[in-house]
C-alpha cells in the first residue's frame, strides 16, 4: 500500500490538500463551548408558597409531589427540602436516562396533581440541569442617581432581555434583582369605623370596580359588539373614585376611607453591584453556539445599550469565556513550543536541517485534519476535547520521529531512497499501530466511568483517538512522500554516522558505559529492578488525593446566613454596610441578597442568606481580605454562619456536590414526623460521636406561633374562615385584585400599619354572630418558640441528620445503630464517602480491563504470551516516577495528573513495543548465521543502539514541549501543571526502563526459551 501511494505523489498531495481545505471549512462550523453539552441527570422542582411554613409546604405540597415522582423510570434518588415560603425537590436519575422524556414526565405528574395541591399555590417550576445552564457572562444593570429601580426593571424585562435574546447563539436570558410596582390601598381604620364600615367593604368595592365581562357580545341591527364595563380601573386615581357602601347604606368615595398610591412591592431578594442596588442579567448559550463568538456579541450589544439608555450604567462580571481562552492559549503554546523544541532536539540529534522541517509540516497538517473527525463524531471545541488534542500532540511527534529515524536507518544499510522510504514505513507500521492501540487500551476504558466523569472522558478519548489515527495516516503516507521530495537528487546511500550529530554520538557513548555494567551483572541488576516495582507502587500512600487541581483564582464567594428571622430589607442593609466598609480592599463585588429570581437557580434560596462575589487584583490580597472579613463579621454578628470559598468556575459547578462527606440520617419509625426540638436536643447529648455538624433538618430558627382559642370563638360566634382571612390581611401580602393591561400585571394590595404583632392583634377586630366586633387578641395567644428551619425528606420519607467530621466515620456505625435502636429510630448512612468508594471500585475494575486489553494487543503483536509481561512490568516503574515528582513539587493526585499518567504510560508502552519489535526482528535475522545465545546478545546490543535515538527524542520532545507550562501563570497553566508533572516524572523513569530494563528482562525470558 505504501509503495503504491508513494508512486503517485501528486494524487496523495492533492488528497491531503483537499482534506485540509475541508478541515478549514469544518472548523468554522464547529461549536465552541467551555464544556461538552452534558445532560446532568437531575431535575429540580421549585415551589414558591408565600406565607407558608416549612411544615405546611412539606405536608401539603412536597409530600404528594414526591410520592408521585417515585414511580419515574430510572430514578436513582430523590431529596426534598421545605423552608419558609420555599421548597425544592431534587430528582437524580441513572446516568444515561433520556432527560428530555424525564422532564416531560415530571411536568405531566405536576399537572395531574394540580387539583390536589393548594388552590393559592403558584404552579411548581420544573427545571432541567445542564452544563449549558452555566451562564457565559453576567451583565450588571445599574440605575443612575434618582432613577426608579422598578422602572429599570421594566426596561430590563421588556427591552434589554429581548434584545439580548435576539443575539445568535443565546438560549436564555435570566434576570435577578427585579422590583415590581404595585398599587397599595391603606385603609383609614378610624374613619371606616365611624362610618360603620370594615376592610371587607373596601375590598368588595375595588373588586367590583375592576370586574371585566368575559366575552359577552350583543347585536345592534346589522352589527355585533363586545360588552365592556366602563367601571374598570387602571390607576390609583380610578380607584380613589370608586364608591364604598356600608351595611347601613351609607355610600362614600373610596378617597374618604383609604389612601391609594403606587409603591414598590416589598421584594424577597435584591441584587447589589458594589454598594449600589442593581439588576443582573445572566446570558446562557445554545449547545451548538460558539462561546468565543457569543461573548463579543454581548459586549457589543451592551455598548449599544449605553448609547440608547443613558439613565443606566452597565458592567460585566464572571466572564466564563476566560477559562476557554486559557485552554485555547495552552493548546497554542503547546503547539508553538512543541514545534520549537522538536526542531531543537532534532537538530541536536540529527545532522540534517531537512528532517525537522518535515516534522514541522506534519504537525499542523495532522492537527488540522483531526477536526474532520470532530465534525463526524459531533464533538464541540471545548476544554476537554482541546486537552485531548494537546495530549495527542506529544504522541504525534513520536510517530513522525520513529518513521523518519527508521527511513534513515534503512538508508545507512545501503538501500535506495525510494526503497528506504517504503521499507522504513512497512517495518514499523505494525509496531506503531500496536502502540496506538495500546495507548487507547489504557485511555479509552475510562469512558466507562459512571456519571459525568465518564461523559467528559468520552470527548477526550475521541479527541485522542482522532489525532492518533490521523498521525498514523500522516506518518505512513505524507511523511515518506515529503522525505522523498526533500532528499530527491541527493546521495541515495548515506554513511551510518551521517545522520547522527556529534551530541548524539557522545550520548551513545554514555549509554554504552552504563549498558555494559548492567549486563555484566544481570542477576543483581534484575533484582534491583524487581525490588523497585513494589516500592514504586507503595509511594502512592504519601501522595495527597483531590478532585481538581488547585488553581490560583483572583475571585471568591462568601455565603452569609444571618441565622436570624430578618426580612430581605434588613439583609440588604447589612450586606451594603459590609460592602461599603470594605470598598477599597477589592476591585469588584456583587451580591445576591435573599431569594434569587433566576429561573435556572437550583439552590435552596433563603431570605436570611446573602451570596457575595469578590474579584481581587492579587491572590495575596484575596487571602488577607477573606480572613479579615470572617473575623469582622463574627464580631458584629456572632450568630451568622459564614462560608468562604473560591468562586466556582464551570468545572467546579459541574463536579461540585452539596452532599456531605459522611451523613447519618434517622427517621421516626412510629410517628413518621420530625422529632420535637426539646426531645432531639436531649437525645443528641448522648450521641456516640462528638465531632459532627447539624444537618438542615436539625437547624433551628425562632418563630411566632399563633394558638387559636376555639372555645371562645364558638362562644362569640367567630367563624374560623373570617378570623384566618383577617390574619392573612394583617400579616401576609393580601392581593385584592390585579390590573391587567397589554401583558403588564399590576397587583392592588391591602396595606397595613407596620406595628408589633401584639399591637396589631389588639387594634384590629373580627365580627361575631351578633354583629359585634371583638379584638383579635381575645382569640389568639402568641408564643415565641424555636422551630426547625427546614423539613428534609428522601425516598424513605422525612429524616433528620448530622454530618460526621471524624477521620474514621465508618468506625462509629455500630455504636450509632445502637443509639438509634434504643430510641426506635431507623438509621441510614449516606454521603460522598460512599460515592468515592464506588468510584475507586470502578476505577480498579476499569484499570484491570485496560491491562487485559493491553496484554491481548501485545500478545497479538509479538505472537508471544510472555513478552507482553515485560512491558506490563515497566508500567509500575513509570508510575513511581509520577509519584516522586508529585511529592517533590507538592502536587496532588487529581483528574489532571491522572490524565498525565495515562499519557505517560502510553508513551512508555510505545517505546517498549518498538524496542521489543526490533529485538525480535534482529534476533530472527541473526539466528541463521550465529549461535542462539550470541544472536540474542547481538540483537539486544544492536536494537539498543538503533532505538536509542527515537526513544530519547520522543521523550525529550514531549518533556521539553511541556516545560513552559511549569513556568507560566494563569488558570489554564494551573490546570495543566499537575498533568505536566505526571508526564515528566513518569517519562524520566520510563525512558531509563525502556533503555535498560526491557532488554534485561528480554534476556532472562529468552534464556529460558520464552
Amino acid at each position: 500500500m505504501v509503495r503504491f501511494l508513494l508512486q503517485r505523489p501528486v494524487g496523495v498531495l492533492m488528497t491531503f490538500i483537499a482534506l485540509m481545505v475541508f478541515s478549514v471549512i469544518v472548523i468554522r462550523s464547529l461549536p465552541v463551548a467551555l464544556l461538552p453539552p452534558i445532560d446532568v441527570p437531575q431535575i429540580l422542582v421549585k415551589v414558591q408558597y408565600p406565607n407558608a411554613s416549612p411544615e405546611a409546604i412539606e405536608q401539603n405540597v412536597l409530600a404528594p409531589i414526591r410520592e408521585s415522582m417515585l414511580t419515574m423510570a430510572g430514578l436513582e434518588n430523590i431529596e426534598s427540602q421545605a423552608g419558609s415560603e420555599t421548597g425544592t425537590i431534587r430528582l437524580t436519575f441513572d446516568f444515561g436516562t433520556k432527560m428530555e422524556l424525564a422532564y416531560i414526565e415530571a411536568n405531566e405528574k405536576i399537572d395531574r396533581l394540580s387539583n390536589s395541591l393548594p388552590q393559592d399555590l403558584p404552579r411548581p417550576q420544573v427545571l432541567r440541569i445542564n452544563t449549558n445552564d452555566i451562564p457565559v457572562i453576567r451583565v450588571q444593570v445599574i440605575p443612575k442617581a434618582g432613577i426608579d429601580l422598578a422602572e429599570i426593571s421594566l426596561l430590563t424585562e421588556n427591552l434589554l432581555k429581548k434584545r439580548l435574546e435576539q443575539l445568535e447563539g443565546v438560549a436564555l436570558v435570566d434576570i435577578n434583582g427585579k422590583q415590581e410596582k404595585i398599587i397599595s390601598v391603606a385603609p383609614d381604620l378610624p374613619v371606616l369605623r365611624a362610618l360603620n364600615m370594615t376592610e371587607e367593604n373596601l375590598i368588595q368595592a375595588i373588586r367590583f370596580g375592576n370586574e371585566e365581562l368575559p366575552g359577552i357580545s350583543v347585536e345592534d341591527g346589522q352589527f355585533r359588539f363586545y360588552l365592556r364595563l366602563a367601571t374598570r380601573v387602571s390607576s390609583p386615581e380610578d380607584i380613589l373614585g370608586l364608591p364604598v357602601r356600608s351595611k347601613d347604606g351609607v355610600t362614600v368615595d373610596l378617597s374618604r376611607v383609604a389612601k391609594v398610591q403606587y409603591e414598590t412591592k416589598e421584594p424577597l431578594g435584591f441584587h447589589l453591584f458594589g454598594n449600589q442596588e442593581a439588576l443582573v442579567i445572566t446570558v446562557h448559550k445554545q449547545a451548538t453556539a460558539k462561546m468565543n463568538d457569543l461573548v463579543p456579541q454581548v459586549y457589543a450589544a451592551v455598548d449599544r445599550f449605553r448609547g440608547d439608555y443613558p439613565q443606566v450604567d452597565f458592567d460585566f462580571s464572571q466572564d466564563q469565556s476566560i477559562l476557554l481562552k486559557a485552554g485555547i492559549s495552552n493548546l497554542q503554546g503547546s503547539l508553538l513550543f512543541g514545534g520549537i523544541f522538536a526542531f531543537a532536539v532534532l537538530f541536536l540529534f540529527m545532522g540534517d536541517y531537512r528532517t525537522p522541517i518535515i516534522i514541522g509540516l506534519s504537525l499542523p497538517i495532522s492537527l488540522l485534519i483531526s477536526f474532520l473527525v470532530f465534525y463526524a463524531a459531533g464533538i464541540s471545541i471545548n476544554i476537554i476535547s482541546l486537552s485531548g488534542l494537546a495530549l495527542g500532540l506529544g504522541m504525534l511527534i513520536d510517530n513522525a520521529i520513529i518513521v523518519l529515524d527508521n527511513i534513515v536507518q534503512k538508508r545507512t544499510e545501503g538501500i535506495s531512497l525510494f526503497e528506504a522510504c517504503v521499507q522504513g514505513v512497512n517495518e514499523v507500521m505494525s509496531a506503531l499501530i500496536s502502540s496506538v492501540l495500546t495507548t487507547l487500551a489504557v485511555f479509552v476504558p475510562l469512558v466507562f466511568l459512571s456519571g459525568i466523569a465518564g461523559a467528559l472522558f468520552l470527548d477526550q478519548a475521541l479527541a485522542v483517538t482522532a489525532i492518533l489515527g490521523v498521525s498514523l495516516l500522516v506518518a505512513f503516507i505524507f511523511l515518506p512522500m515529503l522525505y522523498l521530495f526533500f532528499f530527491k537528487g541527493k546521495s541515495q546511500i548515506i554513511n551510518h554516522l551521517e545522520g547522527d550529530s556529534k551530541i548524539f554520538i557522545w550520548i551513545k557513548k554514555q549509554y554504552k558505559k552504563l549498558y555494559s555494567p548492567i549486563f555484566s551483572h544481570p542477576k543483581l541488576s534484575m533484582a534491583v529492578f524487581l525490588l523497585l516495582i513494589p516500592v514504586s507502587l507503595l509511594l502512592v500512600k504519601f501522595v495527597n488525593v483531590e478532585g481538581m487541581p488547585k488553581v490560583e483564582k483572583l475571585d471568591a464567594v462568601v455565603t452569609i446566613n444571618w441565622n436570624e428571622p430578618i426580612p430581605a430589607s434588613v439583609n440588604k442593609s447589612r450586606t451594603l454596610d459590609l460592602l461599603q466598609n470594605l470598598e477599597k480592599t477589592y476591585s469588584k463585588a456583587e451580591a445576591d441578597v435573599g431569594v434569587r429570581q433566576f429561573l435556572l437557580f437550583d439552590g435552596e434560596g433563603s431570605i436570611q442568606e446573602s451570596n457575595l462575589y469578590f474579584l481581587f487584583e492579587e491572590a495575596t490580597s484575596k487571602e488577607a481580605f477573606l480572613s479579615a472579613f470572617r473575623q469582622n463579621l463574627q464580631t458584629q454578628y456572632p450568630r451568622a454562619i459564614v462560608e468562604t470559598m473560591d468562586a466556582p468556575n464551570a468545572f467546579d459547578q459541574l463536579f461540585a456536590s452539596d452532599m456531605p462527606y459522611f451523613e447519618v440520617r434517622w427517621r421516626d419509625l412510629v410517628g413518621k414526623k420530625p422529632i420535637p426540638v426539646g426531645q432531639m436536643e436531649t437525645w443528641l447529648k448522648d450521641f456516640p460521636v462528638k465531632d459532627y455538624s447539624l444537618g438542615l433538618g436539625l437547624q433551628q430558627e425562632p418563630s411566632v406561633v399563633f394558638e387559636l382559642d376555639a372555645a371562645k370563638m364558638a362562644l362569640y360566634g367567630i367563624a374560623p374562615e373570617s378570623l384566618m382571612q383577617k390574619v392573612r390581611q394583617l400579616f401576609g401580602t393580601y392581593t385584592i385584585t390585579d390590573i391587567r393591561q397589554f401583558g403588564e400585571i399590576t397587583p392592588i394590595t391591602l396595606r397595613q400599619d407596620q406595628k408589633q404583632v401584639d399591637e396589631l392583634l389588639t387594634s384590629n377586630a373580627v365580627e361575631g354572630k351578633d354583629g359585634q366586633s371583638y379584638p383579635l387578641s381575645q382569640f389568639i395567644r402568641i408564643n415565641y418558640q424555636n422551630h426547625y428551619k427546614y423539613v428534609t425528606a428522601d425516598k424513605g420519607g422525612l429524616y433528620q441528620s448530622v454530618a460526621l467530621e471524624s477521620d474514621n466515620p465508618t468506625g462509629h456505625t455500630n455504636t450509632i445503630r445502637e443509639w438509634a435502636l434504643d430510641k426506635n429510630l431507623g438509621v441510614a448512612f449516606v454521603g460522598q464517602f460512599f460515592k468515592d468508594q464506588e468510584t475507586i471500585r470502578e476505577l480498579t475494575g476499569i484499570l484491570l480491563v485496560a491491562v487485559l486489553l493491553l496484554y491481548f494487543i501485545l500478545a497479538a503483536q509479538f505472537e508471544n504470551f510472555v513478552q507482553p509481561m515485560i512491558i506490563i512490568f515497566t508500567l509500575p516503574l513509570g508510575i513511581g516516577g509520577v509519584w516522586i515528582l508529585l511529592l517533590l513539587t507538592g502536587s496532588s493526585l487529581n483528574i489532571m495528573s491522572a490524565i498525565g499518567m495515562v499519557v505517560m504510560l502510553g508513551i512508555m508502552v510505545n517505546d517498549a513495543i518498538l524496542k521489543i519489535d526490533t529485538i525480535n526482528r534482529l534476533r530472527q535475522q541473526y539466528a541463521a548465521d550465529l549461535d542462539p545465545t550470541i544472536a540474542l546478545r547481538k540483537a539486544l546490543d544492536v536494537a539498543g543502539e538503533i532505538r536509542l535515538k527515537p526513544i530519547l527524542m520522543t521523550s525529550l520532545t514531549t518533556i521539553l514541549a511541556l516545560l513552559p507550562v511549569i513556568f507560566s501563570g494563569g488558570i489554564g497553566a494551573d490546570l495543566q501543571r499537575p498533568l505536566v508533572y505526571a508526564v515528566i516524572g513518569g517519562l524520566t523513569i520510563g525512558t531509563f526502563t525502556a533503555l535498560y530494563f526491557v532488554p534485561l528482562a528480554y534476556w532472562f525470558l529468552a534464556k529460558r526459551g520464552r
